[in-house]
């Protein structure tokens, strides 16, 4: 037996096994960050969405949506509860109370009624011009100002500058309006 011989392959046996150990090694800690980087994107997609009759892109996540996207429903929302006449405002309040969220549902509901009421009472109609539009997609918010003009009877009785803040949340796939009030400027 060749003694030499032996602790020579033995010793190029010991090497190979720790260059192969270093490799298992490494793929072992690429496998983990790729992991945490998996994890971490996992709701962090980003859908970009054009519909046909919107002038500007924008994307939802699973919790948020973009500034443009909010300044896109705070206007329809806002033409939804201002802009009415005693002949719309009845299925604007209905088309209204499909983006309201289930909490705020009945409050809502119970709140374009009587403002429905107090409109066909008094056959007034409000006309509602946006000016401005600053979304906050942090808060998923917007206010929204421009000019209020209220007619009663055909006759026009008040054209006052306005402020509203639309507080939205997205959930489900659905974008909800939590609220709808009016702010000092």
């Amino acid at each position: 037996m060749d003694f030499a011989k032996l602790h020579s392959d033995l010793k190029e046996m010991r090497q190979r096994n720790r260059g192969l150990a270093l490799t298992v090694g490494a793929l072992v800690v690429g496998l983990v960050v790729s992991l945490v980087i998996i994890v971490k994107l996992i709701g962090m997609e980003r859908t970009i969405i054009v519909p046909p009759h919107v002038e500007k892109t924008f994307w939802v996540t699973n919790d948020r949506v973009s500034k443009e996207y909010l300044e896109q429903m705070a206007s329809f929302i806002a033409w939804l509860v201002l802009d009415v006449t005693p002949a719309t405002i009845d299925w604007k309040k209905d088309i209204l109370l499909n983006y309201v969220s289930p909490e705020q549902h009945g409050l809502m509901k119970a709140r374009q009624e009587v403002e429905a009421e107090r409109l066909k009472r008094i056959n007034a109609s409000t006309f509602f011009l946006p000016q401005q539009l600053v979304a906050n997609d942090q808060d998923q918010t917007v206010a929204v100002r421009g000019r209020l003009r209220t007619q009663v009877n055909g006759q026009e009785t008040a054209t006052d500058t306005k402020a509203y803040l639309a507080e939205f949340q997205y959930s489900g796939g659905r974008m909800h309006l939590k609220a709808f009030k009016e702010i000092s400027q």
